[in-house]
């Protein structure tokens, strides 16, 4: 069906559920039990989840060199097809955004609709010069450093500061521990990332959900794919960059609804 030939599907991937197809792409540091944890079991009981873990994510390895967002767009399509999806929604996540839009955009005949969450099609300098600071971090080893760097970014002033100090240590401890090994080459992935000249031909019904509290992906980006999108529209979410852990259910309710009101 699709006009790109697709190669074989090698990265470690996640199949859930039955029903219409829905093909997940993950944040950037994280893997698909890490960002879609909390509303996985939900997705999947109204539709077959497939999902991959990106290189240096999950059981999928590192990569020996720079990742390349076609090849990563085109992992997830094969992914879907390899489990006998013809056609299917996509959902994308922080990074998991562009490659989503990417392989919509190579893979027009497979997708039916899309949903970006907290994402962007270019970082500009705020995010970039974040995203730098944490690779850097990333490269020296040091998780737990990774861990407080990020969590005063990634979520809301109201969710970091309603922790107590027992609850907070032990948060960051645990998010420590799952850090991703390729962190330091999702980052450099991500300062290069551009899928703008895409958003034009996107002609599937397409949901951006703004983390609108969002530190490490500034709502000005989300509301820039809403606007060059043909037709898509915007939802906010008052959470920082982590719906998964601040505003789970809500999260997965504004997925499930429209996926359910355009029948993907």
């Amino acid at each position: 069906m699709s006009e790109r030939p697709l190669s074989e599907a090698t990265y470690a991937r996640t199949v859930l559920g039955s029903g219409p197809g829905l093909v997940l792409a993950h944040g950037a540091g994280s893997s698909v039990s890490n960002t879609y944890g909390p509303i996985l079991e939900a997705l999947a009981t109204h539709h077959t989840v497939v999902a991959v873990d990106y290189p240096g994510s999950g059981e999928t390895p590192r990569s020996t060199t720079p990742l390349d967002i076609d090849e990563m767009a085109d992992q997830l399509v094969a992914a879907a097809v390899a489990e006998g999806l013809e056609t299917f929604a996509l959902h994308g996540y922080s990074l998991g955004g562009p490659i989503a839009i990417r392989a919509a955009a190579r893979h027009p005949e497979r997708v039916t609709a899309l949903v970006l969450t907290a994402t962007m099609a270019h970082p500009n300098n705020q995010q970039a010069l974040t995203i730098r600071v944490w690779g850097k971090l990333a490269a020296t080893g040091d998780r737990r450093l990774v861990s407080e760097f990020l969590f005063p970014h990634a979520l809301s002033p109201q969710a970091l500061e309603a922790m107590p100090a027992e609850q907070l240590e032990e948060v960051l401890t645990y998010a420590a521990a799952d850090i991703a090994d390729g962190t330091v080459e999702h980052a450099e992935f991500a300062t290069r990332i551009d899928v703008r000249d895409d958003l034009a031909a996107i002609r599937v019904p397409t949901l951006v959900i703004s983390t609108t509290v969002d530190h490490l992906v500034p709502p000005v980006l989300h509301r820039y794919l809403s606007e060059n999108i043909p037709g898509a529209e915007l939802a906010e979410i008052p959470t920082g960059h982590l719906p998964m852990v601040e505003r789970p259910e809500e999260w997965q309710n504004l997925i499930t609804d429209f996926l359910a009101q355009h029948h993907a």
